[in-house]
């Protein structure tokens, strides 16, 4: 087991991505601190994992307020005494241009790059008290290429690539990695929400998405995790500041 005795807190994780790396770290050792707006699909993780003999605490969280970002590291102290993983998955999905409203820019960056730096504030802090961690940001193929109407989003995962850059240079006096995996096209509940609002069927997605990667098809959620889980663990010891594009490819065609 990769993550055996490591605490991990995994934002987001209610649904997609942030659900399948809570699974498969629980399957590799880990006690799992499941963080997640949705109460409903976070205590839904949870008890997906305790079903399998796993360690798992869910905590009610909003990582855009100070508060909810400090809560969800003092949970997790409370609950195992430590934190030596976090992955910074939890995002807001607001796709617009140039039209987007003043309400829609504050969504997107206090989630997405206000809400990844308190959340890392808390948990880094921890983390010096053990020795050392890993985080693992999530950022995404959009931070690497110009879609139409996805100002508000990519920017915001742009802005994470960079991010963590810094954060690695700050944190490694601390034995503290930070690195960042950047997902392709995925089929997550976020994914589904857009297809719906576009009016679309899974298979018409799948149909124009799949081919603009050099594999020929989107990802899974797991298949994600599985990057996550390296960047995470011990295997990637001498791994920092780096960008794992997860994308079949896709980047590669853009």
């Amino acid at each position: 087991m990769r993550l055996k005795h490591k605490v991990a807190i995994i934002t987001g994780a209610g649904s997609g991505i942030g659900e399948a790396t809570a699974l498969l770290f629980a399957e590799e050792g880990a006690s799992v601190v499941i963080a997640d707006i949705d109460a409903e699909a976070g205590n839904n993780t949870a008890a997906q994992v305790r079903d399998k003999q796993g360690s798992a605490t869910f905590v009610h969280a909003d990582i855009s307020k100070e508060a909810d970002a400090k809560k969800i590291t003092d949970e997790a102290v409370n609950a195992y005494g430590r934190v030596d993983i976090l992955v910074n998955n939890a995002a807001a999905f607001v796709l617009r241009g140039l039209e987007a409203t003043v309400e829609e820019w504050n969504r997107s960056l206090s989630t997405n790059v206000v809400g990844t730096a308190l959340v890392t504030r808390f948990a880094s802090e921890q983390m010096k008290r053990n020795g050392g961690g890993s985080i693992v940001n999530i950022s995404s193929q959009s931070a690497f290429f110009a879609q139409p109407g996805f100002i508000t989003y990519s920017s915001t995962k742009a802005a994470i690539v960079h991010m963590t850059r810094l954060m690695a240079l700050d944190l490694a006096p601390a034995k503290i990695r930070v690195n960042t995996v950047c997902p392709g096209t995925v089929l997550t509940r976020a994914t589904l929400n857009h297809i719906a609002k576009e009016g679309l069927t899974i298979e018409q997605f799948e149909a124009v998405e799949g081919p603009k990667s050099i594999l020929g098809r989107v990802g899974k959620p797991r298949e994600i995790a599985h990057a996550i889980l390296f960047l995470a663990s011990d295997e990637a010891s001498f791994i920092t500041a780096a960008c794992l594009l997860v994308d079949g490819g896709r980047t590669a065609l853009s």
